[in-house]
């Protein structure tokens, strides 16, 4: 059980029969970045276990959500939440599934006041390639590796606040589905110039009552 709440499943039944490294290479991955905005400074004026019971109410909130989607939680840095989609599992929806995620986040914290306070996310998230495995013998985790996540990591830490920031290999995969706005060009640390849109909301069935939400800065 132990494993199973630290470990994909996969992960943690070829552990127990397997002694080898676990590594594997992921062509259809989708990654999600989420940060809480402007959270440095709320440290300051928080005791230490104010500030981790804060955390631990809204990562278990993803925590849910995540179990909705059927998705992989990678971890957590600070106040940093990482998600995965499409390993150890593939699945043909990976982008799809992230970007619902990522709107239900959103709404979840838009919505609900955590420690008596109103936080925001800033979101980021790409698709691409990976490297997938475990490394170490001590306090091992599944983790990944790869551009992939680096530029998935750069959407989110680039992005505005409560905005969900994507770039083109995402955009195409999920345009049909979701209402997203061209943001243009930014400069990508360690990429330069990149082209990115933010996710607006999901497209509802084409009716004459269904139109694209009101873009938010």
């Amino acid at each position: 059980m132990l494993l199973l709440n630290i470990l994909p499943k996969e992960i943690s039944d070829a552990l127990q029969v397997e002694r080898r490294t676990i590594a594997e290479q992921y062509t259809a991955v989708s990654i999600l970045f989420a940060d809480v905005v402007e959270f440095t400074p709320m440290t300051a004026e928080m005791t230490p276990m104010e500030l981790v019971g804060l955390l631990n109410q809204v990562f278990l909130c993803f925590d849910e959500l995540i179990e909705k989607y059927d998705l992989e939680k990678i971890k957590t840095i600070g106040d940093c939440y990482m998600v995965a989609s499409g390993v150890p599992r593939s699945r043909p929806d990976h982008a799809t599934a992230l970007v619902n995620l990522a709107l239900d986040m959103r709404a979840a914290v838009a919505g609900t006041r955590f420690g008596g306070r109103q936080l925001a996310l800033r979101i980021g998230i790409n698709s691409g390639a990976v490297v997938a495995g475990i490394i170490g013998r001590k306090k091992f985790s599944y983790d990944l590796w790869g551009e992939s996540v680096n530029l998935a990591s750069r959407m989110e830490s680039h992005g505005r606040t409560r905005c969900i920031q994507i770039t083109r290999n995402t955009y195409e995969l999920i345009k049909d589905a979701f209402y997203c706005e061209a943001v243009g060009l930014i400069e990508v640390k360690g990429a330069g110039q990149m082209e990115v849109w933010h996710v607006l909301g999901r497209k509802e069935p084409c009716t004459a009552a269904a139109f694209p939400p009101t873009p938010r800065d």
